[in-house]
């Protein structure tokens, strides 16, 4: 079987300050062309140094509101994907409730 390879590309337009002011992303083999976006968080594992590489980048129009469900949708997926990667269902289900208490104290279940 022949190896193959993907390709996901992140391109980001800087305002005069350096600051984010346009996200798009590629992923040919999802489908997906010069998508725009306006936020993107990365999570990178360093396993030589035990540590989590982390980039944050947002637009600066983007509104506090929808960056509010970003950041819940993004825990719950943290939820899902704990539990496929690790078995663990209990801490899994313990996140799902810090993450039903995020949505609540923002009030994002309307």
């Amino acid at each position: 079987m022949a190896n193959s390879t993907s390709e996901i590309k992140f391109f980001v337009e800087l305002d005069e300050n350096k600051i984010p002011k346009k996200l798009s992303w590629t992923a040919q083999d999802g489908g997906v062309k010069a998508e725009e976006a306006k936020a993107i968080m990365l999570s990178i594992w360093d396993s030589k140094a035990q540590e989590s590489l982390r980039i944050d980048l947002w637009t600066k129009d983007m509104p506090v509101d929808e960056m509010k469900l970003f950041f819940h949708q993004t825990l719950v997926a943290m939820s899902d994907t704990f539990k496929r990667a690790t078995d663990d269902e209990k801490m899994s289900d313990t996140m799902k409730d810090f993450c039903d208490y995020f949505a609540e104290k923002l009030d994002l279940n309307k």
